[in-house]
This record gives C-alpha cells, sequence and structure tokens, in this order.
C-alpha cells in the first residue's frame, strides 16, 4: 500500500512539472489612449483685474502653465505640467500680492487650487484616472479667476462696513 502511494505521488509530481506548458504571452497595449476629456476654458478676467494682473509676473507664469493643460497628450505630459503647475503655486503664495489682491478670499481660493492640483498629483502617482481631478482643479482656477473679476468689480471696503 506505501508502495501504491508513493508511485502515485510520483506520478503526481511529474503531471504537475511538465515541462512542456505552453507559455502564454498575451499582448497588452501599454500606450493606452490618454485624453482628459472636454475642459472648461478660463473665465475671462475684466481690464481692472487684467491690468493688475499684468503687473504680476508670478501669477502669469502660474498662467502660462495652467494654459498647458489643454495641450496634454500623455499622462507623462500631464505629470510634467502638474509638477510645473505646483513650483508656480509655491511660488506665487510666497510672492508680493498686489495691494488689491492682497486679501483672504483670494488666498483661499488659492489654497482650494493648490488642494486639487496635489490630489491631481496623487491620482497620477497611484494610477488613478484624472480625469475628475483635473476638472475639479480647472474649477478651482475659475473661480480664483472670478474672485479677481468680484474684488475689482466691488468697490465696497469690507473693513470699514465691519467696524
Amino acid at each position: 500500500m506505501e508502495k501504491l502511494f508513493c508511485l502515485g505521488m510520483i506520478f503526481l509530481l511529474f503531471v504537475s512539472c511538465d515541462g512542456n506548458k505552453k507559455d502564454e504571452v498575451t499582448n497588452v497595449d501599454t500606450a493606452q489612449e490618454f485624453s482628459l476629456g472636454k475642459l472648461k476654458k478660463p473665465i475671462a478676467t475684466n481690464p481692472k483685474a487684467k491690468e493688475i494682473l499684468n503687473k504680476w509676473p508670478e501669477f502669469n507664469a502660474l498662467e502660462t502653465s495652467f494654459n498647458a493643460l489643454y495641450n496634454v497628450n500623455s499622462q507623462e505630459d500631464l505629470t510634467l505640467v502638474i509638477e510645473d503647475l505646483i513650483e508656480k503655486q509655491k511660488l506665487l503664495a510666497a510672492s508680493n500680492y498686489p495691494l488689491q489682491f492682497n486679501v483672504a478670499q483670494i488666498k483661499s481660493r488659492q489654497n482650494v487650487f493648490k488642494s486639487f492640483v496635489l490630489k491631481t498629483k496623487g491620482d497620477l502617482e497611484y494610477r488613478i484616472a484624472p480625469q475628475e481631478s483635473v476638472k475639479e482643479m480647472v474649477t478651482a482656477y475659475n473661480a480664483l479667476r472670478n474672485q479677481f473679476n468680484v474684488i475689482t468689480n466691488n468697490p465696497l471696503d469690507i473693513k470699514s462696513l465691519l467696524e
């Protein structure tokens, strides 16, 4: 009985270690099509805000980097644009704000924009589809640009109202 059991085990060992297995290779297309979908265009700033923003070189650098987002064709391109946006956003936060835009409303929207830029970076690092976070980032950027319009159109001084 022991000999039969040993012969059965040896037979199973040879069958399971069959050297004639076919190596199956599946062709996986690694170059996936990449598309961010249709992104909203940046909100236009009014002439007063545009005049102030043109004198703010750090914001102009951020705007140039942000506009590169609309020319992204691959995930690697998006990663480079996001890295550049992070650097430009840090420079903007450390810069001297124009007097009219040195208010909490602008700085808070800038922090929201920074959060969505970092969320997009996280999506790229963890290989999660970044389309949704890019759309949120564009919305946050548009909110920042819209706040420039609101501040320049609003002649009321908040500090004097609160006193």
